[in-house]
């Protein structure tokens, strides 16, 4: 009898993110030994904003490259991290366009969205 791995291969969860489905990645019992709610940006929806908020409870976090973040003009949170896992905080932003107060699901969707976007500029995010 074949015993069931724990865990899924690196390809399935890839085509997983590119169906758009959102996937559990856990880290190192040494580090925070923790699980995060993962999802390709450009398939974000406000379900699964609000399935990451209502279940997942902590951060919703956009990971995007120090390239990136400077064509965005996206401003690091702290000038000196001393955060003992040196997690590399920005300041938060929301889309400029397209949203009310920021903080609902469909917004933040959209700034996710906007985020992801290959033709986003500095004037489509406020912080």
């Amino acid at each position: 009898m074949k015993q069931k791995q724990p865990f899924d291969s690196i390809d399935a969860v890839i085509a997983d993110l590119r169906a758009g489905r959102m996937v559990i990645v856990v880290d190192d019992a040494d580090r925070e030994n923790e699980g995060d709610l993962i999802m390709a940006a450009e398939k974000v929806t406000p379900q699964a904003v609000n399935f990451m908020a209502k279940f997942g409870r902590g951060l919703i976090c956009v990971p995007t490259t120090g390239e990136r973040l400077k064509q965005l003009g996206v401003e690091e949170m702290v000038s000196r991290n001393r955060e003992s896992f040196k997690t590399d905080f920005q300041v938060s932003v929301d889309a400029a366009k397209g949203i009310s107060t920021g903080i609902s699901a469909a917004d933040r969707a959209r700034t996710i969205q906007m985020m992801a976007s290959p033709t986003a500029l500095p004037e489509d995010l406020v912080q």
